[in-house]
């Protein structure tokens, strides 16, 4: 079933188009609209989430904190420094999702766009963000 999936994944990574528009990025498959509009600053998780929740952006204001596997679907692990689909211009290191760590409920997944990795940390420390909406 996993390789199933995978296989999935790497299907429409391979057929997804990302466009940017201004400071958004839109992925074709999903229908998924990324913020580009700078490598951003970093923050702890909560601050995170609301800065995601407060965003105005493209006269959006649906943003939101992306899950991982959201994170993890704009990974382009045949590149490095950065691993992410063409389309993006701003990528910083290491991005928060939104997705609590279950092991340890003090921490979350993070997405090292640096190496195309996934990882975790501690919700006190300072990662970046990239904020997400559902398209249209």
């Amino acid at each position: 079933m996993k390789l199933i999936l995978l296989i999935m994944i790497g299907f429409s990574l391979l057929n997804a188009e990302f466009i940017k528009n201004g400071n958004i990025v839109s992925d074709s498959v999903s229908g998924l609209q990324w913020q580009d509009d700078s490598g951003g600053s970093k923050m702890k998780w909560e601050d995170a989430v609301s800065q995601c929740e407060s965003l105005t952006l493209g006269e959006y204001s649906n943003w939101r904190l992306p899950n991982v596997n959201e994170l993890k679907s704009i990974v382009d692990r045949s590149k490095y420094a950065p691993a992410i689909v063409n389309g993006f211009e701003n990528t910083g290191l290491d991005y928060w999702s939104s997705t609590t760590y279950e092991p340890r409920k003090g921490y979350a997944w993070i997405v090292d766009f640096w190496a195309g990795h996934v990882g975790n940390n501690n919700k006190g420390n300072d990662d970046y963000v990239r904020c997400v909406r559902d398209g249209e």
